[in-house]
C-alpha cells in the first residue's frame, strides 16, 4: 500500500508542477503551432479513424483474445495456471477504462480545442479552479482514450502471476500497456483533445486499478514460495504492499 500511495503522491506532485510551470499550455502551444495554428489532426483519417476509432477497436480485440484464451484453459490448449491471471485481465482492463470514462464526466475540465487560446470559446481555467455554471459541462479529464491503452499495464501483474512460462515476460506486458497508452495519448493531444496532465492521470488511475485488483485477485500467485519461482518478482510485491 505505501507504494501505491507513492504513485498517487507522485501524480499529484507532477500535476502541481505542470500547473505551476504552465507545462500543459507550453506543450499544447507547440502542438498547435506545429499544425499552423489549427488542430489539423482533429479530423484527419490517420488520427481520428486509424488511431482513435481503430485504436479502441484494437483494445477491444485484445480483450476478446484474452477471453478466448481463458476459454481454452478448460480444453487444455492453454495452461490452467493462466486461468486466474486471464480472468484478472478481463475484469481489470475494462474496469480501469470505465473508471476513467466515468470520472471525466464529473471533473468539468475542458479539452484544449474548447479554449479561446486554441480557437475555441471557453476561457482558460486552472484545474483547481471552480468552473462557472455559465460555461456548461466539460468532460475531458482524465483522458479516456489513453486509458484504453494504459489499462493494459495489468499485463505486468498477470504475467507475474501466470507461472514460470510467462513470468519473464511481465516487463514486456508492462511495456505493451505503456506504449499503447502513450500512442493513444499523443494522438489525442495532437487532435487537441487532451493536455499532458490528462494522460498522466489516465496512467495513474490505470496503474492503481491494476495494482489494487492484483492485490485481491492474484495475491496468492504473486506471493507463492520462492522455491516455485524461476525469477524474483520483488517489483510486483512492492506494488502490492
Amino acid at each position: 500500500m505505501p507504494a501505491l500511495l507513492g504513485v498517487l503522491a507522485g501524480a499529484v506532485a507532477l500535476t502541481l508542477l505542470l500547473a505551476a510551470t504552465g507545462g500543459d499550455a507550453w506543450w499544447a502551444d507547440h502542438l498547435y503551432a506545429w499544425q499552423c495554428g489549427t488542430w489539423a489532426a482533429r479530423d484527419a483519417w490517420w488520427s481520428a479513424e486509424l488511431l482513435h476509432v481503430g485504436g479502441r477497436r484494437f483494445s477491444i480485440g485484445c480483450w476478446m483474445l484474452a477471453a478466448v484464451a481463458l476459454g481454452l484453459t478448460w480444453s487444455g490448449h492453454v495452461p490452467q495456471a493462466w486461468r486466474r491471471p486471464l480472468g484478472y485481465v478481463l475484469v481489470t482492463v475494462p474496469l480501469a477504462s470505465a473508471l476513467v470514462a466515468v470520472l471525466k464526466t464529473h471533473t468539468g475540465i475542458d479539452c484544449p480545442w474548447d479554449l479561446q487560446r486554441y480557437g475555441g470559446t471557453h476561457p482558460w481555467l486552472s484545474p483547481f479552479e471552480l468552473r462557472p455554471v455559465a460555461l456548461g459541462p466539460a468532460a475531458c479529464f482524465p483522458a479516456a482514450h489513453a486509458a484504453a491503452g494504459y489499462a493494459w499495464v495489468a499485463l505486468y501483474f498477470a504475467c507475474a502471476a501466470a507461472g514460470p512460462s510467462l513470468r519473464n515476460l511481465r516487463r514486456i506486458g508492462l511495456a505493451f500497456g505503456l506504449a499503447l497508452g502513450l500512442v493513444f495519448g499523443i494522438v489525442q493531444q495532437l487532435r487537441g483533445a487532451h493536455f499532458m496532465s490528462h494522460d498522466l492521470w489516465a496512467l495513474t488511475l490505470c496503474w492503481l486499478v491494476a495494482a489494487l485488483s492484483a492485490r485481491v485477485w492474484l495475491r496468492a500467485q504473486l506471493r507463492e514460495p520462492a522455491s516455485t519461482r524461476t525469477v524474483p518478482i520483488h517489483t510486483a510485491h512492492g506494488a502490492l504492499r
